[in-house]
């Protein structure tokens, strides 16, 4: 990989930029800003000052990265033998302060995946081989340990912590200091420690637009599966009929049929 910096890039003179990055139009670097190999950064990106990025990473147009974040780093996980993984982020993400997001792992996919329109805020970190969606919030400190799935609009508040394997579920919400450590279904709302199910997220919901129905028939689905003591197979058929009426169900059906390790209840 050769490197190659735009000539629109702005980028202080006591930042320090290795010479197999790839620097696009426009992007601005700040002092003491380290960019290492193999890093690629996309039109209008905004890298503050001392910044970390390692590579094999990938990072797509227009990204603010705070300061004293580092980005792409290697994993601290003991497997890890130095294997060439990477780090692919989307366009349009906010990454503030101290964040730390590492790359993948061969025992896995090989990468970490971030999507695009997050605020990752201060101190959040994001572990090896995670896949994060479109429009997530971590909140301060909010934790994923390795290989988590975070849904879509999925909101962790502070100092959440996501246990190895979990899957979040798209328009989940989780409550602050929440210790997560099963999956947590497509519109629910959780909090404690350990995690307990609370209701649906519906004032997310509402935000994004769903209508009353959709609302509603979410609001059932959830009765279905936490307050009729049925087990996982029952709830996924007592839900599809209300599918069948409301295919926005159809997401949070979705999560229990692919649950690893069984959903918070």
């Amino acid at each position: 990989m050769s490197g190659h910096i735009h000539p629109s890039a702005q980028i202080d003179p006591r930042a320090i930029i290795d010479p197999t990055a790839i620097i696009a139009a426009d992007v601005k670097i700040g002092p003491w800003t380290l960019v290492g190999p193999h890093v690629e950064l996309g039109e209008g990106c905004d890298i503050r000052s001392h910044v970390v990025l390692n590579g094999p990473t990938r990072i797509g147009k227009n990204n603010t990265i705070y300061q004293f974040s580092t980005v792409g780093e290697d994993t601290p996980d003991l497997k890890y033998k130095g294997e060439p993984t990477e780090l692919i982020v989307g366009d349009d993400n906010i990454i503030r302060e101290g964040v730390t997001i590492h790359r993948g792992t061969v025992q896995d996919q090989g990468k970490t995946v971030i999507g695009s329109d997050n605020l990752i805020m201060a101190y959040a970190h994001i572990g090896h081989d995670s896949v994060v969606g479109d429009h997530c919030i971590l909140v301060n400190n909010a934790s994923l340990a390795g290989h988590v799935v975070v849904g879509d609009w999925a909101i962790l508040s502070g100092y959440s912590l996501v246990h190895q394997f979990c899957h979040i579920g798209a328009h989940s919400f989780s409550g602050f200091g929440c210790h997560i450590s099963k999956d947590v279904p497509a519109y629910v709302t959780v909090s404690g420690s350990p995690a307990e199910a609370k209701t649906i997220n519906v004032e997310g919901l509402k935000r994004r637009g769903f209508s009353a129905e959709a609302i509603a028939a979410i609001r059932r689905a959830y009765k279905i599966i936490y307050r009729h003591g049925l087990t996982v197979e029952e709830a996924l058929a007592a839900l599809q009929p209300l599918i069948d009426e409301q295919p926005t169900v159809g997401l949070m059906a979705d999560s229990l049929k692919n649950s690893q390790r069984g959903i918070v209840r």
